[in-house]
């Protein structure tokens, strides 16, 4: 079994990810953009390009980029490669969410990161250090929550959203989850107390959409 693991991109949330890698025991082997430039990447691991990953058929792979969009792009573009989830051992879950998120691909959980329970988390998530979760959410694939984002119970939280550091989610109703539309934006340190639409722009406490 191959203890390298790839790492889409080569900066700062790349590098985090192989932090991670490395606590896990993992080589990692940074992918670069096809066209950059290797020689000026400090990176300490071996780095490569993307138009040099065929050769690496048993690579499994992450994608250490923050930006939704960008992750979805590049999960769609290597589609046919295995993706790992890639989770930190200092991040935490509640009964059975840890299995739940092995059934998944491409996940990211960094150092801090609390799960509680019934969550159900799609692929190629993100969760930034001290991100928290609470019961009966739901998390659309290529969603990135930001370091110290809190999304309280029964939220669903949709396709690609990005919800900034420190923002707070509240809670849904038993009768309704809170809804953040696909691909809204949460301005950090934003409190979002209603639903969000998609592709808006929100901030502010209460958080108020500016576009």
């Amino acid at each position: 079994m191959s203890r390298q693991l790839g790492i889409f991109g080569t900066s700062g949330m790349a590098r985090e990810c192989r932090d991670i890698a490395n606590e896990l025991g993992l080589e990692a082997v940074f992918i670069a953009r096809a066209g950059e430039d290797l020689t000026q990447l400090s990176l300490d691991a071996t780095v490569i390009s993307e138009s040099e990953l065929h050769r690496y058929t048993d690579l499994s792979c992450v994608i250490g980029v923050g930006e939704p969009a960008l992750r979805r792009t590049l999960a769609r573009r290597h589609a046919s490669r295995r993706f790992a989830n890639l989770i930190h051992p200092a991040a935490s879950f509640g009964r059975g969410q840890r299995e739940r998120i092995e059934h998944q691909q491409g996940v990211i959980v960094c150092a801090g990161a609390r799960l509680s329970c019934d969550i159900a988390v799609g692929d190629f998530t993100l969760f930034n250090l001290n991100a928290t979760v609470s019961h009966d959410c739901l998390i659309g694939d290529f969603a990135t929550l930001s370091p110290q984002a809190c999304v309280l119970g029964n939220v669903a939280v949709g396709e690609g959203v990005w919800v900034g550091a420190g923002a707070v989610i509240h809670q849904g109703t038993p009768q309704a989850k809170l809804s953040l539309g696909a691909f809204c934006v949460i301005g950090a340190g934003a409190v979002v107390l209603s639903d969000c639409q998609a592709e808006g722009v929100y901030a502010g406490v209460p958080a108020r959409k500016l576009s």
